[in-house]
């Protein structure tokens, strides 16, 4: 399972030309699955990413969470983060979870993070999304468990 967050001021998803979800200050969260991923790992996920500090206090300091600034997330479904480029030039996605899984895994995970009091925006699962964000740093974190 693999998270990239980034910190954004602003962040909109579109399907079709119409908007779906968007957010103003938080995170943008690309989410992958795996084979073998489980609810386990995505309760650890939501544990870490809803406590992420990465916003600056009174000091200039990245001591601050979303629910400090009260912040949001786009949660975004990510398949191809799972890709294997160690071979050639086209990515393998072998080890990506099946999508009805994945999917049921991604829901889960959003839940979780909900229950830590953040607000949850989602994209939607397997469509062409087009996402535009507005980086603040840039601040980049990655997880992999």
């Amino acid at each position: 399972m693999k998270a990239v967050v980034q910190r954004v001021d602003s962040a909109k998803l579109s399907v079709d030309g119409k908007v779906v979800s968007q957010i103003q200050k938080g995170f943008v969260v690309y989410f992958g699955v795996k084979e073998g991923d489980d609810k386990d790992k995505a309760d650890y996920l939501a544990k870490k990413i809803s406590g992420l500090r990465v916003f600056e206090d009174q000091n200039g300091k990245m001591n601050l969470s979303l629910a400090d600034v009260g912040g949001s997330i786009l949660f975004v479904s990510q398949f191809t983060l799972i890709a294997d480029v160690s071979r050639g030039n086209r990515p393998s996605f072998s080890d990506a979870m099946r999508p009805d899984k994945a999917n049921e895994i991604y829901l889960y995970c959003a839940d979780k993070i909900g229950e830590y009091g953040v607000n949850v925006e989602l994209g939607v699962f397997g469509a062409d999304m087009v996402i535009e964000q507005v980086n603040h740093g840039p601040v980049t974190i990655i997880y992999e468990v």
